[in-house]
């Protein structure tokens, strides 16, 4: 292609001489010559049109403006919402924690007002920047995370606490004759029938005939019978090879089998069996050796109520003792 160029005199003219790949080049270049310029010109009178306020360049801006604040309103309900679902499943953590928190503290023997009380906080304020909502969203979720560690925490405490309350339960120490005076003690003594010197292998409560017995821990009745030696009478077990025995009562209402708790009202104080008088003879056996159920009831009393650690007691589950030489037999017992 060939293109002649001359003045307005015609005194001079130049030709130019352009082939495929030229004339290519030429009209792209031309074309983004034209389009830089048309597009500089649209944002200069639009940049223009919008600040005059001019009708139609003025609806435009305004329809982008409404469509740009509804996309920015859409995309922040949606953040909300699902900033308020995780808001509501922390809420429903926290409630399940202070529940937990009530239970474990009111095992562990600690007010729960006193866990309630809010710490004192202060000092100097140095403000920082705003919480981008990521930044928020990623706070809330480590929150709830923290949140599901310390209820799985609370809930293996609480497990713990609820299963050593129980085995407290379980022993002991609570006095099966309330207000009754101690009448014979655990030990060797002189047998106030033959005579002799004999093993007394446990406590005697002097009291009315009819007298209520309560068991002085919960378990299962294993024994309930009528011997010569302890008249009618029942035994208790405990668990963890610890049993107590009850002799000498006018009335039992409990039978073989029966699961009872602390305090229950088991029998009735009686005058059965080898006895001299209204008693209850109160016997507490670890791996069937007889021990001192006092050593027991000071225990639960020392320490304010009837529910007493283990190792507080002067044997332990699972380890044999004995008393004095050794067990003797039912014909030497009270």
């Amino acid at each position: 292609m060939q293109l002649i160029i001359t003045d307005a005199w015609l005194i001079k003219s130049r030709a130019f001489h352009l082939s495929g790949s030229k004339l290519l080049m030429t009209v792209i270049a031309s074309s983004f010559a034209l389009m830089l310029i048309s597009a500089t010109l649209y944002h200069w009178v639009f940049l223009k049109g919008a600040r005059e306020g001019w009708p139609v360049i003025g609806t435009l801006v305004r329809l982008v403006v409404k469509d740009e604040v509804a996309q920015q309103d859409r995309f922040m309900r949606e953040n909300i919402e699902v900033m308020a679902k995780k808001l509501g499943e922390m809420q429903a953590k926290m409630l399940q924690l202070e529940s937990l928190g009530e239970r474990v503290s009111g095992l562990a023997g600690v007010n729960p007002a006193d866990i309630k009380i809010k710490p004192g906080q202060g000092g100097k304020l140095i403000s920082g920047r705003d919480l981008s909502m990521l930044e928020l969203q990623t706070t809330l979720q480590e929150l709830d995370d923290l949140a599901g560690a310390r209820t799985d925490l609370m809930t293996v405490l609480e497990s713990r606490l609820f299963e050593q309350k129980i085995k407290k339960m379980m022993i002991p120490t609570q006095t099966p004759v309330p207000n009754a005076n101690l009448g014979s003690n655990f030990g060797w003594r002189i047998d106030p029938i033959t005579g002799r010197s004999a093993l007394h292998t446990g406590l005697d409560f002097p009291a009315a005939p009819g007298t209520v017995i309560f068991a002085a821990a919960g378990g299962v009745v294993v024994t309930q019978e009528y011997q010569s030696e302890y008249g009618n009478m029942l035994e208790v077990d405990h668990g963890n090879d610890l049993i107590s025995r009850y002799a000498h009562a006018s009335k039992v209402y409990v039978k073989k089998g029966d699961l009872i708790k602390r305090g229950q009202k088991i029998a009735e104080v009686g005058n059965t069996g080898r006895s001299t008088g209204p008693h209850l003879h109160f016997e507490v056996l670890v791996q069937g050796v007889p021990q001192d159920p006092q050593k027991f009831l000071n225990a639960g009393r020392e320490l304010g109520n009837p529910q007493v650690a283990r190792s507080n007691l002067p044997v332990s589950s699972g380890v044999s003792a004995s008393v004095g030489n050794s067990a003797v037999p039912p014909s030497s017992q009270r």
